[in-house]
């Protein structure tokens, strides 16, 4: 399997993951023209994508799911919540009906090769999903806009050989930066974002002596840093003496919103 980002953060959204027979995009928070042009950086298209799973309604997350709608007919797979947010963005423009597949948090379905698994994440929108995308050999997940973790979450990260996770925001950045009080106290919040801190001790506790690679994404361009969401990560995990793992022992990147990322085969 392979596995890359085309854009992550706050501004706009799309990974793709897939192996020789199935690819997938999940969301689609970017022009259409951009998302072309990211998958093209490894010789694939949209074209090629059996399926757009859509973790929630947010913009950048969705911006560019209308023109690859109506240009591709690429079906969309989405929980009943969300669906229903789409049908009501009128900047989306029109989107065909039958394009549109109602998926169930913890229920997998199948898309070719692939098996996928929606599972619930707290976030402020309709009926929010991550996910997890399987073959016969190869595990990884996309998992971003949740304001915390608990052993749910957990366990649907635990085992996988590559994922992207989000370190959204430096606590003190957001704190003293010029965000409005009440966006300060909804990224803060339950339903908000992963900091940098709680995003590395996530990651300790699905840390294992397998795992290939992990993706930071999803970083707030205003609040955030790469080199601070990879630093902070790393000594988030180097400093939890639970477990035995270091941050040295195993490969880690941040996603970034202007650039493809390096392609992960797995």
């Amino acid at each position: 399997m392979d596995f890359f980002s085309i854009t992550s953060g706050s501004s706009g959204n799309c990974i793709c993951a897939g192996d020789d027979s199935t690819h997938v995009m999940i969301d689609a928070g970017i022009s259409g023209k951009r998302i072309e042009a990211g998958l093209n950086t490894y010789d694939y298209t949209t074209a090629d994508m059996a399926g757009l799973l859509v973790t929630h309604e947010h913009s950048d997350h969705v911006a560019g799911l209308g023109v690859i709608a109506r240009k591709y007919h690429t079906p969309i797979y989405a929980t009943a919540g969300t669906i229903r947010a789409i049908r009501s963005m009128k900047s989306l423009g029109a989107i065909d009906d039958t394009l549109f597949h109602v998926i169930r948090p913890d229920e997998d379905f199948v898309l070719g090769s692939l098996t996928i698994h929606p599972f619930r994440i707290s976030h402020d929108a309709a009926d929010p999903v991550a996910y997890r995308i399987e073959n016969t050999k190869s595990k990884v997940a996309v998992c971003t806009d949740l304001g915390y973790y608990d052993g749910y979450i957990v366990d649907n990260l635990t085992g996988l050989d590559a994922m992207l996770l989000e370190a959204n925001h430096d606590i003190h950045m957001l704190e003293v930066g010029s965000y409005p009080y009440p966006l300060k106290q909804r990224i803060l919040g339950n339903y908000g974002h992963l900091s940098n801190e709680t995003s590395g001790k996530l990651l300790s506790s699905v840390l294992h002596d397998n795992i290939k690679h992990v993706f930071l994404g999803h970083l707030s361009h205003e609040n955030n840093y790469p080199d601070l969401a990879y630093e902070t990560v790393r000594l988030e995990v180097t400093m939890d003496k639970t477990t035995p793992y270091d941050a040295k022992d195993f490969s880690i990147s941040v996603a970034l919103r202007s650039e493809v990322s390096e392609r992960i085969v797995i």
